[in-house]
């Protein structure tokens, strides 16, 4: 697996096609081969798939420290600027749409130019914590503490739970066993600091002003089923906060459509892609 400086740690990606530029940033707590059914339709349509693992997860650098948004965001900066990826669509599931928000909610990354479109998908924006001022949030500070003490006092049970809820509908699953077990060996690499700090990342960085400075073409793509981000509370509230931007809301699916309803998952970003 290559990998590339950045931020002044390693990470490790996957290149795969040519064409246009795709980056794919994904989701909490797994790894970048988590788009495998999303990497062949992007190469097949004529895109270049760039999947890269977040640091403390999969293949890439495991620090004790920098799992904050504005590190990954750097960390995804250092990424575009090392391979030299121009016009490209940023596509960022669950908390990678953390770093979608933040990197162009940033002026100096936003302004680098490199940035051709944004895809949100199931994705954590713009604000999870719920408060006075974020009432429509998903989370209470409790919930969140709770899940940082699940993944910390018993990592293999909170995490088989967690697994299963992500790919189900009102308790149903929509995915084999077979696809949850991957899932579940996705996440075996990931080193405690980057599942807890992470949790906290996602669930209390408040997006809202990042999503108010996005101006280039966006999507937001999200499973009507999801109850571990509800659409309510993400989606939705994503495509009304980014001027012009475009919304479609898959019938039945849970937080892992991208794996439960992938044939509609990539539809929809591939006609977003080639126009």
């Amino acid at each position: 697996m290559p990998t590339v400086q950045s931020n002044g740690i390693t990470l490790a990606y996957t290149d795969s096609g040519e064409g246009r530029p795709v980056v794919l940033i994904h989701g909490w707590p797994l790894s970048g081969a988590s788009w495998s059914e999303q990497v062949p339709a992007l190469v097949d349509a004529g895109f270049r798939a760039i999947a890269y693992d977040r640091r403390g997860f999969g293949e890439s650098d495991k620090p004790d420290t920098g799992y904050d948004y504005d590190t990954l965001a750097a960390d995804l900066a250092g990424l575009l600027e090392e391979l030299d990826l121009r016009d490209v669509t940023l596509v960022g599931f669950s908390m990678g749409g953390g770093e979608v928000a933040r990197y162009l909610g940033t002026p100096a990354l936003r302004e680098s130019g490199r940035i051709r479109s944004a895809v949100f998908a199931a994705a954590v924006p713009p604000y999870l914590l719920k408060s006075d001022d974020n009432p429509d949030g998903g989370l209470s500070a409790e919930d969140v503490e709770g899940m940082v003490q699940g993944v910390t006092d018993d990592r293999e049970g909170f995490l088989d739970g967690f697994t299963t809820d992500f790919f189900s509908v009102d308790g149903e699953i929509k995915v084999s066993e077979e696809q949850r077990q991957q899932a579940l060996e996705l996440e075996k690499p990931a080193v405690p600091a980057a599942l807890a700090g992470c949790i906290r990342a996602f669930a209390l960085t408040d997006f809202r002003a990042d999503l108010a400075a996005i101006d280039v073409p966006t999507l937001v793509l999200h499973g009507d089923g999801d109850a571990t981000v509800p659409a309510a509370v993400s989606g939705e509230r994503t495509a009304e906060a980014v001027e012009g931007a475009e919304k479609v809301i898959v019938a039945g699916a849970p937080h892992g459509f991208n794996v439960s309803h992938a044939s509609e998952f990539n539809a929809a970003l591939l006609d977003f892609l080639q126009r």
